[in-house]
């Protein structure tokens, strides 16, 4: 089988690393229109046996050419692309995954099951950290309870080194950042799919030294299908991103100037939107290198053999120094080449369209994650009335 990662940005180089390391497609190819970016990349991926091409995702007949060389295409480009390349792959029967981002993208491509079915392919959105690996501790949780009361997911990518006055660094990209502040968090509370505004619900959340006491506060996008996967199964789910306390209270100032803003204004004859102000200061004036890490927090509670128990995932995951890949490549892009070593392997055979919880096997992904050296601790315990 060969496979063809699409962006050679951060995320597609460290899944292309992946599969390099990992897998036994016969032939991996990660392909970008923009030449800088491609050079980057090759110099990254120098020592693999990974192929480098130039392709232009927004050119329907470039890329229909590249999807029928491969059996599996994996999407690391924004996600407004997604939706469009699901309906390539289900024309070329060319299996598909890709780091979701968008409910409605997500939505829209789930629209696609019964055509996908009759291809003969699998589709798999949000395959990444949050959602994607969130996703399937989730299903990790209702396989192992009988009866589910909440899940708290909680992640956040930061500097190993926080600098003020924002104590972040920008480890994707800046506009996916200020959707996840700025779109609306959806909510899961018994049996009722409601959605609450981002930047909301600051809590306190304790990590073993040096972190300590970070704060947690409702984003969107992190749960993704989860309310709707589980709507019968889980009492109550919700998704918070991790930052280190005080962060929350800035951005939101921003925010509420309008910096976030999609629609156009005229400034010196010329429309340009407040958002693309705010990402390109954000990128120019916030630390967009150096060591970074990943926090991951899963609570939940529910019963087991009525019993009532708890079950905590906690996962910190560092940046890469002999390989010099951060940890949000890690935590991110390995999960979306394990899932296509899935398909490559024969273990998910499932054909239409499908968000991890509903096809990927928990305990085997796991298992793949340690080989990785990405730690996922687990504790199960009973709780007193």
């Amino acid at each position: 089988m060969n496979v063809l990662v699409l962006g050679c940005g951060m995320m597609g180089r460290a899944v292309a690393y992946d599969l390099s390391v990992f897998s036994g497609f016969e032939k991996i190819i990660i392909g970008d229109k923009d030449t800088q970016t491609r050079i980057s990349a090759k110099g990254f991926l120098k020592g693999t046996n990974v192929n480098m091409i130039s392709v232009n995702a927004d050119k329907s007949n470039e890329i229909k050419k590249q999807f029928q060389k491969v059996d599996v295409v994996i999407s690391a480009l924004p996600y407004r692309f997604n939706f469009k390349l699901a309906k390539m792959a289900i024309q070329t029967k060319t299996h598909f995954i890709d780091l979701g981002g968008n409910n409605t993208i997500v939505e829209n491509e789930r629209s696609l099951f019964s055509a996908a079915k009759k291809s003969d392919v699998t589709i798999i959105p949000d395959s990444g950290l949050a959602p994607g690996l969130v996703s399937i501790i989730t299903r990790d949780i209702v396989d192992h309870m009988d009866t589910v009361n909440s899940v708290k997911l909680r992640v956040g990518g930061l500097p190993r080194h926080p600098q003020p006055p924002l104590n972040y660094q920008i480890v994707f990209s800046p506009y996916g950042l200020i959707n996840e502040y700025v779109e609306d968090a959806i909510i899961l509370d018994h049996g009722k799919i409601f959605e609450k505004k981002s930047m909301t619900e600051v809590e306190s959340l304790k990590f073993p030294k040096p972190f300590g006491r970070m704060e947690a506060f409702l984003t969107s996008g992190g749960c993704s299908t989860l309310p709707y996967t589980y709507n019968t199964m889980i009492t109550y789910l919700d998704y918070k991103t991790i930052r280190y306390p005080g962060h929350c209270e800035k951005i939101k100032t921003f925010l509420d100037l309008g910096l976030a803003d999609a629609t156009k204004m005229n400034f010196g004859g010329h429309p340009v939107a407040p958002r693309d102000v705010f990402a390109s200061l954000l990128t120019k004036n916030v630390p967009t290198t150096g060591e970074d890490v990943v926090l991951l927090k899963v609570l939940s509670q529910g019963t087991k053999d009525g019993k009532k128990r708890s079950r905590e995932y906690l996962m910190i995951d560092y940046y890469d120094t002999k390989h010099n890949i951060t940890a949000m490549m890690r935590t991110t892009g390995y999960p979306v080449s394990i899932t296509a070593q899935m398909i490559e392997n024969g273990i998910t055979q499932e054909r239409g369209v499908f968000c991890p919880e509903e096809i990927i096997p928990p305990t085997l992904f796991f298992r793949e994650l340690k080989k990785r050296d990405i730690k996922l601790s687990i504790s199960d315990r009973s709780v007193s009335s």
